[in-house]
């Protein structure tokens, strides 16, 4: 049996569970810097701490959802009402989404890859501390974490982007797992030639 049978259980069968699905009550004050701490604690080369964290909580996420609207309405303008609706619902009804914003920039002796994949860890400890706390989440990028435009209005300043934005709440169903690829189609062993 292994040493930690509950975490080992719980990355074997941990699913994401999409906004739509995420409701209140979300983490508390206390439970919101545990999650944070939980979160920014990853691989950093070079102690460079290359992201930020830009929450959206409260009323402000329907306004971010305006502005997204906007937007994409801007972009668009034969955008259906239907289509702009999705937009102003991006935020909701998840009580917190955060984003994790990628802040790599050039470094002597620290690729920007490296710094940018640090960001991607920050997001997916976000989703694992969600659960830890009893909370669900989804991870997910969609077309404002590639615009400038839509980047920036959420918070974004320039050099930086959006890895991606992870939906926090209390989950309203259970996600069934979905196929998994085989391990012997993406797992090899290198030999030398």
């Amino acid at each position: 049996m292994p040493a930690n049978a509950a975490l080992v259980d719980y990355l074997l069968t941990r699913r994401s569970v999409g906004p739509a699905f995420l409701v209140e009550p979300g983490p508390s004050a206390e439970e919101l810097k545990t999650l944070l701490t939980i979160g920014t604690r990853v691989p950093d080369h070079g102690k460079l701490a290359p992201w930020r964290l830009v929450l959206f909580t409260g009323d402000e996420r329907g306004r971010a959802g305006a502005v997204l609207a906007d937007i994409a309405k801007t972009k668009n303008p034969a955008a259906t009402d239907t289509e702009l609706d999705i937009e102003r619902q991006r935020f909701l009804p998840a009580p917190l989404t955060i984003g994790v914003i990628s802040t790599a920039a050039e470094h002597p002796k620290i690729p920007e890859f490296e710094q940018l994949i640090s960001a991607g860890n920050v997001a997916f400890n976000l989703v694992h501390a969600a659960n830890a706390l009893g909370y669900a989440a989804q991870w997910v990028t969609r077309w404002y974490a590639y615009d400038a435009e839509a980047a920036q209005a959420l918070g974004a300043r320039p050099g930086e982007r959006f890895v991606g934005f992870v939906h926090i709440g209390t989950p309203t169903t259970k996600i069934e797992d979905r196929p998994r690829p085989p391990l012997d189609e993406v797992v090899s062993y290198w030999q030398a030639r």
